[in-house]
This record gives structure tokens, C-alpha cells and sequence, in this order.
């Protein structure tokens, strides 16, 4: 079963892309914060992770960038997900997998998820 990770600080989305997900098959965990993003990544092994860029204090677009400059982090697929900001440019150094705007329809997610999981499969 793939795993995914959901960082966001609204924890009724948090709720609501875990029901989804875990209907669709996944197996999910979920974070509402970022500042133990590394720590459970090293616990969980997630095969995706989804990203709030408004985490409070913390820019999921940071995270983001240090997760991909890391050699244990950098082939997880990184969606990040906003209602109110862009990702940037997209497929640079640093930059996420790709991006999701709120609010989302779920066929959108999941076919987003599913072609992030299989490309990082290839």
C-alpha cells in the first residue's frame, strides 16, 4: 500500500484528504505542522507528500526546497496545496512536483497523486 503524508495546519482538511485518501487505498498519515516534517518523515517513509505552503510560522514553499536539496528526501514527490498562494516556477531545483489549488476536486487529487506516485515508480 503507498503511503502518503499530509502536512497542513487546517486540521479539517487534514480529515477530509485522509477520508479520501484512505478510500482510495492509501495508506495516509497526517502532520499539522511542519517544524517535525523531517523527523516523521523518517518514521513513516512516505511514498508522497502533501504540502500546505501556509503552515503558520513556515513556508511550505521552504520546506519544500530543503526536502528536495537532501539526498535522503529528494525523490519524494512533493504536491504542495494552497488556497491563497502560488508555488513558483515549477520543475527547478527546490521547486515541488507539483501544485494543487484549494479548494480541490477530488478526481483532481487523486489523478495528480496517482501520476506523482507512478512517475517516481518509472
Amino acid at each position: 500500500m503507498r503511503r502518503i503524508l499530509a502536512v497542513d495546519d487546517d486540521k479539517d482538511i487534514l480529515e477530509i484528504i485522509k477520508y479520501i485518501l484512505e478510500d482510495s487505498g492509501y495508506e495516509v498519515d497526517t502532520l499539522a505542522e511542519g517544524k517535525n516534517l523531517f523527523d516523521r518523515i523518517k518514521q513513516y517513509e512516505p511514498d508522497l507528500i502533501l504540502l500546505d505552503i501556509m503552515l503558520g510560522n513556515l513556508d511550505g514553499r521552504e520546506l519544500c526546497k530543503t526536502l528536495k536539496t537532501h539526498q535522503e528526501t529528494k525523490n519524494i514527490p512533493v504536491i504542495l496545496i494552497s488556497a491563497s498562494h502560488d508555488p513558483g516556477r515549477l520543475n527547478q531545483d527546490g521547486s515541488p512536483d507539483d501544485f494543487i489549488a484549494k479548494p480541490f476536486d477530488i478526481d483532481v487529487l487523486l489523478n495528480r497523486i496517482s501520476s506523482q506516485l507512478n512517475r517516481a515508480a518509472a
